[in-house]
């Protein structure tokens, strides 16, 4: 789960059909299963091979996917493309077929990383009233965001309120004429930001305050560049913006790097930039008014008509670098039998990135998200266990690894960007994240635990918190029904939450992208993105209940003639 904040050569590859000694004494017996001639695996009322998905099984691999050599699996490192192929490997061991272009089991995309270079000479901001000209410091005052490209503008300003366009919600802060040629003031976050009642999600961060939404927005209305400024009235107080700004462009990069998706970052074709709130206090002058006092008029149902600033106009140019780097995901597909079913798809997934290691230290990511990772290869095998003896589901099943969930739900986006089936013909999405342990969320636990209240890991001992479960009630109700025999204690409690745990994981793309979709995820612990998240530390029995679960109902919704809905209202961008 997103935090809200060298190869190892032939004997690893070695260790891919049988974990160490260390994992348990039960090794994996993929493949071998269907080979000895007994009936099929049929739980009471289940579906066929579900008593396959085994706790000893998924320990095994588990010590293996969240060992120290795999050193916790980062994006970009040769341990995370590793982690890949162990998993490309067992999708291809059980028979399934290759769903990645031109018949592979990856589907590539690239990733954007922006880099300032080592002068920053090239971003610079100015404000002009007539003759007089004020020249800004670049990471003190202000900074360009690293999806913005590098360019030159000059221009009047135009206040936008929070910069919003959703068409889902009848709300626009660009109504009115074009924008050409003008500089877009806009505010950070969203209308009713701590409101449960907002339809921006109620209290979870809504996707249409994300920035680059606001900025091709901006540029869709003929803006020529974009600034953004803290909404002071949601976040009052003196900020130490200079400090923000070394953290966003730090002097020695970061351990875990920072990405944008390209396909995102290839659209923006305008600066972006960051500024003070003593800057934007500057630049609205010519209203009369306040930045507070602009800011909370911001605060409209459906939006605003941009308003021009009189008296001020802009200089700026921006110099970033843009890095693109590749990735991918690991997909695998098991035909349905439906002759008009099977062109229908139930994706079943989870992320297998974590946050690597420095050094000594490993951030092994055994919960987060091994234990997803685990769960999805027992749900294949299962799949493919009942396909060997005749019983394929009717729909297709698409089995899903997704990388860079850590760096931003990357993978995922990826997918829904250039899905590998029309996203109109995905009949759900079932994502585990984080599976494998008990939520525990102790008493001062600080912002990490933000809108979660205090509870004992014993408490939680049966627990799974089912996230996007008021998105689609159809599709729930499938959940309690597969939860028969099973026994799991379901908790839906999280979707209107400030801890935006139902946007931190991989069903929020799909999600926005008008797919019904649920995460499964057992909770926050104190150990959760540390280097103590470890793979002695799980809760299998719970976990093979999960993934039976999983199974289940993935198994249900390829098999009815029925396919849930979303719910009216739902918002997207």
């Amino acid at each position: 789960m997103r935090n809200a904040s060298k190869w190892i050569g032939i004997l690893v590859v070695l260790s891919f059909s049988t974990s160490p000694a260390a994992s348990g004494p039960h090794p994996r017996r993929v493949g071998l299963r269907a080979l000895s001639g007994r009936e099929p695996l049929i739980a009471q009322g289940g579906a066929p091979e579900r008593d396959s998905i085994r706790k000893e099984d998924l320990r095994a691999d588990l010590f293996f996917l969240a060992g120290d050599g795999m050193r916790g699996r980062l994006t970009g490192t040769p341990e995370n493309l590793l982690a890949a192929d162990f998993i490309k490997s067992r999708f291809e061991r059980l028979g399934l077929a290759p769903a990645g272009p031109e018949s592979s089991y990856y589907q590539p995309y690239n990733l954007t990383a922006g880099s300032l270079g080592p002068h920053n000479q090239d971003n610079q901001l100015e404000i002009v009233e007539g003759e007089r000209s004020l020249k800004l410091q670049s990471v003190q005052d202000f900074y360009p965001l690293r999806f913005s490209p590098s360019g030159q503008v000059r221009g009047g300003i135009v206040y936008a309120g929070f910069g919003i366009t959703s068409a889902s919600l009848g709300y626009d802060d660009y109504r009115g004429p074009s924008l050409a040629g003008k500089i877009v003031l806009a505010l950070d976050h969203e209308p009713g930001e701590r409101d449960p009642e907002s339809p921006f999600d109620g209290a979870v961060t809504a996707e249409a305050a994300n920035v680059i939404r606001k900025t091709l927005a901006a540029q869709e209305r003929g803006a020529a560049a974009v600034l953004f400024v803290s909404d002071v009235h949601n976040h009052p107080g003196t900020s130490n913006f200079a400090q923000s700004a070394k953290g966003y462009w730090p002097d020695v990069p970061r351990r875990t790097p920072s990405f944008t998706l390209s396909a995102w970052a290839e659209r923006v074709r305008i600066p972006a930039l960051q500024i003070s709130q003593a800057t934007a206090s500057l630049l609205v002058r010519g209203t009369r008014k306040t930045l507070e006092e602009l800011s909370r008029a911001a605060e409209t149902p459906k939006g605003m008509t941009p308003m021009p600033i009189p008296g001020v106009e802009v200089r700026l140019s921006t110099g970033v670098s843009r890095l693109t780097f590749s990735d991918r995901n690991v997909v695998a597909l098991l035909e349905g039998s439906d002759a008009q079913l099977k062109d229908e798809w139930v994706v079943v997934c989870a992320h297998f990135d974590h946050d690597g290691a420095d050094g000594t230290q490993i951030w092994n990511g055994a919960d987060d998200n091994g234990s997803g990772t685990v769960a999805l290869l027992e749900i294949a095998e299962a799949y493919a266990l009942a396909a060997r003896s005749g019983q394929r589901p009717r729909r297709s099943v698409l089995f899903a690894a997704w990388n860079s969930e850590e760096r931003g739900l990357l993978g995922a986006w990826a997918y829904t960007e250039a899905p590998l089936h029309p996203l109109e013909k995905t009949v759900a999405v079932l994502n585990m994240d984080m599976i494998g342990r008990n939520e525990e969320v102790p008493e001062g636990g600080g912002a990490r635990f933000r809108g979660l209240v205090q509870q004992t890991a014993e408490s939680n001992r049966n627990t799974v918190n089912v996230m996007g479960f008021s998105r689609s009630p159809e599709l729930t109700a499938i959940l309690k029904k597969a939860n028969d025999g099973i026994g799991l204690d379901l908790l839906m409690r999280y979707d209107n939450n400030p801890s935006n745990l139902v946007r931190r994981s991989d069903q929020w793309p799909f999600l926005q992208n008008g797919v019904p979709a649920v995460g499964f995820l057992t909770g926050l612990h104190p150990d959760y993105h540390t280097v103590f998240d470890r793979p002695e530390k799980i809760n299998y029995d719970k976990m093979e209940k999960i993934a039976r679960l999983v199974y289940q109902a993935s198994r249900d919704l390829a098999q009815q003639t029925g396919r849930p809905r979303l719910s009216a209202g739902v918002p997207t961008p």
